[in-house]
């Protein structure tokens, strides 16, 4: 039997990446008169992932990522304006609605009558506990978790630190690599919820998601039916 439901945040529950993926545009077209957009993205994905371990995730580091490809691509000559520009991205970006995916509350308010709910979010804790307040949805969690990094490790600590057995756990998700993956590693079960945008970096090698057994539903107003029929084959 379940007795809790974790949920990612981004891209889950609300939008996410589609903030990356427009100003990613709009970066490229700040720096078109130097380089074309292609090798401009590929190098901000570039930098991106190599500054993971010393910035970590969200907007902030999104940004030094995007001032240091600016500079990469004039050379070290950037200038002011385009520093501004950057920043502007950035704060747009952070001062965002947060706009729930469909059937987010719905399906949120009908779970939490019968299972305990926790968000398990990864990412800056300011940026990410604003969203968290913002997006009105906060009153359904009895647990939340913002963390660094989404691992096996991680998630067992989790668990631990809230009493919970592993399995009578239960997470949903959009990304495979953080979400799904982890989860399956420890023994237990995990939803997958694909969204449109994924960051290429969360998308796992075919090879590391063969033989993995999880489950995967089009979006999450299907969650309360699937979990319907998962407690009886559970009984």
């Amino acid at each position: 039997m379940i007795e809790v439901i974790a949920f990612d945040a981004d891209d889950t529950l609300w939008e996410n990446e589609s903030l990356y993926h427009r100003a990613k545009g709009e970066f490229a077209r700040i720096l078109s008169p130097y380089r074309e957009a292609d090798w401009v993205n590929c190098k901000l994905d570039e930098n991106e992932v190599s500054n993971l371990p010393v910035y970590g995730y969200g907007i902030k580091s999104f940004t030094l990522s995007m001032i240091e490809t600016a500079a990469e691509v004039v050379d070290g000559k950037i200038e002011a304006h385009t520093i501004s520009a950057i920043l502007e991205i950035a704060k747009r970006m952070l001062s965002a609605e947060v706009e729930l995916l469909d059937h987010t509350e719905q399906t949120l308010l009908q779970l939490s009558s019968d299972y305990d709910l926790m968000l398990v979010t990864k990412g800056d804790l300011f940026e990410q506990q604003r969203k968290i307040s913002r997006s009105g949805i906060e009153h359904c969690f009895q647990l939340i978790e913002v963390v660094a990094e989404k691992t096996p490790a991680k998630y067992l600590e989790i668990l631990m630190k809230h009493h919970i057995e592993v399995d009578r756990f239960l997470m949903v998700g959009n990304s495979l690599r953080s979400d799904i993956l982890p989860i399956v590693a420890i023994g237990g079960r995990a939803v997958y919820i694909p969204y449109e945008h994924t960051w290429f970096h969360e998308v796992p090698e075919k090879d590391e998601i063969e033989g993995v057994e999880y489950d995967e539903l089009e979006h999450l107003g299907q969650l309360p039916e699937y979990m319907a029929a998962l407690e009886r084959t559970l009984d």
